[in-house]
């Protein structure tokens, strides 16, 4: 649909009423003498602009979008100027991961202005390499844009969201800061998981969803077919939805003008105590901690003493001001706008995301709603390759836990790999991230042992303890009960890979619990099953059993009691304690039998006999041996009696059963690593 602006050259302001009346044609607009403007400069200059996508020539197109770019350049340098709260529009964008959200984010910045086109890169919210490489978004950004629709300048605030289901109390808490969301859907994958969870997700905050379908630019796009899915499996209503391609520019400006219409402003607050909800917060090695809000009620300046309500912390603000999206100061913020606080703050843990900034002075009554501390759900051990290297991972990991509040560590010992972390995440992501930016950005070795969960245990005397480690797990006789935690999981799949879903779902333990048809071809299986099933290699087996086409979204639905035991591996009777694992008691035969095959092709042979045993309590489960290297004793005899054959062979026997009394085997460094990756893919 093509769309008419209309600019205004004479100061102090520049846009001017949506006209169809243009004094000169655009394209000759940098032909025209000098004397023209001098000539009309008492009055108004119109320019109209075309806002259309692949409908004009090439150099027509081409001139036109530099004359966009030019207008939205100068209305971006406006966004700073105070709007009335009813021209505030606070945003999200929501959607699974690769559907197109961070190019639809780097398209408004651009085309209201907020970014000049030099300084324009690809996924400019995400900052860090590791975002940019993976496509994904793992720190979530804001950016404060000003639009100018009938004539009238509005503020918009775009609180940008992770995509992934590891993280989904940030978004909950970004949400919870909006009064509306763009629910962005991919125009050739359709709905998936990750888009069901962020919408219910917006519907408890009671957000104004718009649909976005995007990627209609793409040859397998089936726009039609997404908006009838999302009709059917979300329920929300699509007359509205609007259709766009955010690489190719197509319908950007619908967008933008669908949040103004669509998207209710801030409530009107201003006069009540300050309080401001914090939904992500950074350390900066110069200022400290950097957090940002969104004011909910009353206001806040520069100077201003600070209390963060759930920390009992207080501070003064130093510095405040808005996000666009670089930091820019300003002296004062309102109930409605988002923006960034500096106040010297040492520790992420003081500024806790979902916690409520308050005035200390004038405290508001209550907190606001929703607020969580950060509970691990996966643990592995971190080993540094060379054992000097460890007090550089202890400063590495208290770096990072500066900007991480999630991250929990604490020291480990270890009989094969030495000194190192137990460290605990919010999921497999959380921890594969942490780890590759351990190696990255502070250049440590590492070896991570296999991701385990937090079991509870009960004990005989009514005490409740909570375990991460096998070596923490008591006795059996001092054990009454353990529980592990469950996830409730929903796989989106087409309907051709049903029954290898399935199959790999009742694998893992899990409990089937419903199936549904969410359109023709594709369908939704819900079903329960363990966390400790979940952490090993489930997603991998998801996407190699239907070629890359199923999605997942998962859910802690809490702990239930099961048949769990501690699985112990020696080796020549010597219990070797990094081997150890907690496993059901369905499993351990087969768990088992792997570890010590494996073991047996790695462990270099001895001069004596080495069983290798997988064992439960004092019961042997399974047993390899290792056969000794043997020199051939009856080398020299030629002949003669049988008796003086036994006699070489019964010594050799005596000096091997000595020294495997007195010998130690070493198990070699690749021999851990290789069964820690078998336990991954077994476990």
């Amino acid at each position: 649909m093509a769309m008419a602006y209309a600019m205004d050259l004479s100061p102090p302001t520049f846009f001017s009423s949506l006209t169809p009346s243009s004094s000169y044609p655009l394209r000759r607009l940098s032909s025209l003498p000098i004397s023209t403007f001098h000539r009309h400069s008492n009055r108004k200059l119109h320019i109209l602009c075309q806002a259309t996508a692949g409908t004009q020539p090439q150099s027509q197109s081409s001139n036109l979008s530099d004359a966009n770019s030019k207008l939205a350049a100068r209305s971006g340098q406006d966004r700073l100027l105070k709007v009335p709260i009813s021209k505030v529009r606070n945003f999200s964008i929501i959607a699974h991961i690769d559907h197109g959200k961070s190019t639809l984010a780097d398209k408004l910045l651009q085309v209201t202005g907020t970014v000049q086109n030099r300084d324009m890169k690809e996924q400019f919210l995400d900052n860090m390499d590791l975002e940019r490489e993976r496509g994904i978004t793992i720190k979530l950004q804001a950016a404060r844009m000003r639009y100018v629709y009938e004539d009238t300048p509005y503020c918009l605030n775009l609180i940008d969201t992770p995509g992934h289901v590891d993280f989904s109390y940030e978004v909950s808490r970004s949400l919870a800061a909006c009064e509306g969301a763009l629910l962005v859907v991919d125009a050739s994958q359709g709905v998936e998981a990750q888009t069901l969870a962020n919408v219910y997700l917006a519907l408890e905050n009671n957000l104004e969803i718009i649909p976005v379908v995007n990627k209609i630019d793409l040859p397998g796009a089936e726009p039609e077919q997404v908006l009838r899915e999302i009709e059917e499996v979300i329920g929300l209503d699509c007359s509205k939805a609007i259709l766009c391609s955010a690489k190719e520019g197509i319908g950007i400006t619908e967008i933008l003008n669908a949040i103004v219409e669509r998207i209710p402003p801030p409530p009107e607050t201003a006069d009540k105590p300050f309080r401001a909800l914090i939904f992500d917060s950074y350390y900066d090695p110069y200022r400290g901690v950097i957090v940002y809000f969104r004011v909910i009620d009353g206001k806040v300046k520069k100077g201003d003493r600070i209390l963060f309500m759930a920390s009992g912390k207080d501070y003064f603000a130093d510095e405040i001001g808005v996000l666009s999206p670089n930091q820019i100061q300003v002296d004062e913020l309102y109930a409605g706008e988002v923006g960034y606080i500096s106040a010297s703050i040492r520790s992420v843990a003081d500024a806790r995301v979902g916690d409520t900034i308050t005035n200390f002075s004038r405290k508001a009554e209550s907190s606001l709603p929703g607020y969580e501390e950060a509970t691990p759900m996966v643990f592995c051990g971190l080993f540094p390759v060379d054992a000097d290297q460890f007090p550089d991972l202890r400063d590495a990991l208290e770096k990072l836990q500066l900007n991480d509040a999630a991250l929990k560590f604490e020291p480990e010992t270890s009989s094969a790999m030495g000194f190192g972390f137990r460290c605990g995440f919010l999921g497999l992501l959380h921890m594969e991230i942490v780890q590759e930016r351990l190696e990255r950005e502070y250049n440590l070795n590492l070896i991570t042992t296999a991701p385990s969960v937090v079991y509870k245990v009960h004990t005989v005397n009514g005490d409740t303890t909570m375990c991460s480690n096998p070596s923490l797990l008591p006795q059996p006789g001092l054990r009454k009960s353990v529980e592990e935690p469950y996830v409730k999981i929903e796989l989106l799949t087409p309907k051709d890979y049903i029954g290898a879903l399935m199959e790999l779902a009742q694998d893992r333990r899990g409990e089937f619990k419903e199936m549904k048809y969410i359109a023709e071809n594709r369908a939704s299986l819900l079903y329960e099953l363990p966390l400790a099933e979940m952490v090993g290699d489930f997603f991998d087996q998801l996407k190699s059993r239907t070629k890359g086409y199923a999605s997942m979204e998962y859910s802690v639905i809490g702990y239930r009691e099961s048949d769990l035991i501690k699985l112990d591996i020696l080796i020549n009777a010597e219990l070797v304690e990094p081997l150890s694992t907690i496993v059901h008691r369905d499993k351990a035969y087969s768990v088992g039998r792997a570890l010590t095959q494996k073991l047996k092709e790695l462990i270099p042979r001895q001069m004596f006999k080495v069983p290798i045993q997988a064992c439960i309590g004092s019961k042997v489960i399974a047993s390899e041996a290792l056969s000794a290297i043997r020199k051939d004793v009856l080398a020299k005899c030629y002949g003669g009696d049988i008796s003086r054959k036994k006699k070489l062979l019964k010594k050799q026997a005596a000096g091997k059963k000595r020294m495997k009394a007195i010998g130690r085997v070493d198990v070699p460094q690749e021999a851990f690593m290789a069964v820690l990756k078998l336990e991954k893919e077994v476990l």
